[in-house]
C-alpha cells in the first residue's frame, strides 16, 4: 500500500506513485475497465492519476470521466492531474493546419473548461501547462494559471517538460509557487540530474514528476545494450531486494533520488500496477544505485 506523504506545504499531497492515462484506450477499454483499474489503484494507494488534454487525441479525459461517473464518490477518492498547450491538426479541429504550442491565458482558461466538462468535475488538483510556449510571455501564462487558481477550477499549477530556467521564469511571477516540474527521467535518460532541473526541484522544495520512468520499454528490449547489461546487474542484485524485478528496481532507482520524483506508472495491466507498486518499499543500497547507472551508461562514475 502506498501512503500519501508530504509534498508542497502550501497545497496538497500526492501518492508516492501516479497512474498515468497516455496509453489508457490502446486496448480499447470500456468504461467498466477503466473503472475497474481506477479503483483497484485506489486499492493499491495510488490515488493521483495522470492524464493531458491531447491524450488519445483529445479523448482520454472524457473516457475517464465516463468511467469515474460509474461509482460514486470515486472522483473524491483521487486527485486528478492534467495538462495543456499542445494542439495538433485532426478530425476533432479540422481548420487546424500545423500543430503548435499556446500557453496564453485566454487558451488555459479554454482548456481548463473543456477538461472539467469532459472529466464531469469542478476542481482538478494539479494543472499542467504541458510544454513550455515559445510565444507566449511568462506574465501571460502566469496569469492564466493564477486565475484558474483563484477562481477555484485548479488547485495547484505547475509544468511539464520545462528546463529549469524556464521553470524559475514562470515561477517568479506565480502567486502560489508551482507544484512541480514533471519531466522524462529513467536509467536510459538521466538529463534531470545534471541539467540543474532536480537540483532546482530540491532548492525550491518541489517534487518533480518523472514521465516514462521505464523508458517507454525500452530497458527490456534485448536489441538495447544498455538493456541487456541492466538485466544483468539487476539479476544480481535481485536476491537483496526481496526477488525485485529489473522493472521494480528502475522505478526505486527513480524514487531514489534525493528530489523524490514521483513516478508516473503507464501500464493498463492491472497486474503491472500491483507490481510497480511494490517498487514503494525498496530502498536501494547506494552502491546497487550507482551499480545501475553504471550498466545503464555503459562507463564509469566520472
Amino acid at each position: 500500500m502506498i501512503r500519501d506523504v508530504p509534498s508542497h506545504p502550501q497545497t496538497f499531497s500526492l501518492s508516492s506513485m501516479v497512474y498515468g492515462t497516455w496509453r489508457l484506450l490502446d486496448d480499447g477499454p470500456s468504461p467498466q475497465d477503466i473503472n475497474r483499474r481506477l479503483n483497484r489503484c485506489v486499492e493499491l494507494g495510488v490515488t493521483a492519476i495522470d492524464t493531458a488534454e491531447i491524450y488519445g487525441l483529445y479523448q482520454v479525459e472524457e473516457a475517464l470521466g465516463n468511467a469515474m461517473a460509474l461509482s460514486p464518490g470515486l472522483r473524491n477518492k483521487l486527485s486528478l492531474i492534467t495538462k495543456a498547450g499542445i494542439y495538433v491538426p485532426g478530425a476533432h479541429s479540422p481548420t487546424r493546419k500545423v500543430g503548435h504550442y499556446d500557453a496564453t491565458a485566454a487558451q488555459l482558461s479554454a482548456s481548463v473548461e473543456r477538461s472539467l466538462r469532459l472529466l464531469r468535475c469542478e476542481q482538478v488538483e494539479l494543472f499542467l501547462v504541458h510544454r513550455p510556449d515559445w510565444l507566449t510571455s511568462i506574465d501571460d501564462t502566469a496569469r492564466g494559471l493564477n486565475q484558474l487558481v483563484q477562481e477555484g477550477k485548479i488547485r495547484s499549477a505547475g509544468v511539464s517538460n520545462y528546463s529549469a530556467s524556464q521553470f524559475a521564469a514562470l515561477n517568479s511571477r506565480m502567486e502560489v509557487p508551482l507544484f512541480t516540474n514533471q519531466v522524462e527521467f529513467h536509467l536510459l535518460h538521466m538529463d534531470p540530474i545534471v541539467d540543474g532541473c532536480f537540483d532546482q526541484c530540491q532548492q525550491e522544495q518541489v517534487r518533480p514528476m518523472a514521465w516514462s520512468p521505464l523508458a517507454g520499454g525500452r530497458l527490456f528490449d534485448p536489441n538495447e545494450s544498455a538493456a541487456r547489461r541492466l538485466a544483468e546487474v539487476a539479476a544480481g542484485m535481485s536476491y537483496r531486494y526481496g526477488g525485485a524485478t529489473l522493472e521494480q528496481l528502475a522505478y526505486a532507482w527513480v524514487m531514489s533520488h534525493p528530489s523524490r520524483p514521483y513516478p508516473i506508472i503507464g501500464t493498463n495491466r492491472i497486474e503491472r500496477i500491483e507490481s510497480a507498486v511494490k517498487a514503494s518499499s525498496i530502498r536501494l543500497e547506494r552502491e546497487d544505485w550507482y551499480a545501475l547507472w553504471v550498466a545503464a551508461q555503459g562507463r564509469h562514475v566520472p
